[in-house]
């Protein structure tokens, strides 16, 4: 398969992951793509693409404006406004990183975005199994890749 398709694809398959994602599988979509924008981008610099370090910067950022706006503050209380200064915080780490052409602060925003998929991914499992009536399974119990369930918390507001 050349490149083209191999392209086409991907695009198929995220396409069809995204329309029928429930909104917290979207949260971590979004949060996927927050994470491989930031490797991407300081993959850039580090080989001295600066305009593909800005590209994926860019990338990164978009994620964290959607993240932002998704979020509901007054429903979600200080939770929401914690992640709202969280995610502004990360936003204005890329922006420095991207003008001073800094990877340390987008391996920084990297890892708090890493951090905070996972821990999306827990609730949503903890939640989908007291919803079953099950207890939650205890993280890194089992080598197994735990699925993440659809439908069930309002994360995004």
């Amino acid at each position: 398969m050349d490149s083209r398709n191999a392209q086409n694809a991907q695009a198929v398959y995220l396409a069809t992951r995204v329309n029928t994602a429930s909104r917290e599988q979207l949260l971590l979509i979004t949060y996927e793509i927050g994470v491989k924008a930031c490797r991407n981008a300081s993959s850039a610099l580090a080989s001295g693409s600066a305009e593909e370090a800005n590209r994926n910067i860019q990338k990164a950022q978009d994620v964290l404006r959607e993240l932002m706006v998704t979020l509901d503050v007054e429903a979600g209380g200080e939770v929401a406004e914690g992640l709202m200064k969280l995610y502004d915080f990360m936003y204005l780490l890329l922006v420095e990183a991207n003008v001073r052409k800094e990877p340390e602060k987008i391996s920084i925003v990297q890892g708090m975005l890493e951090e905070l998929k996972g821990t999306w991914e827990e609730a949503v499992i903890k939640l989908a199994a007291e919803q079953q009536g099950h207890s939650a399974p205890v993280p890194g119990a089992s080598s197994e890749r735990q699925e993440v369930p659809a439908g069930g918390l309002n994360i995004a507001g």
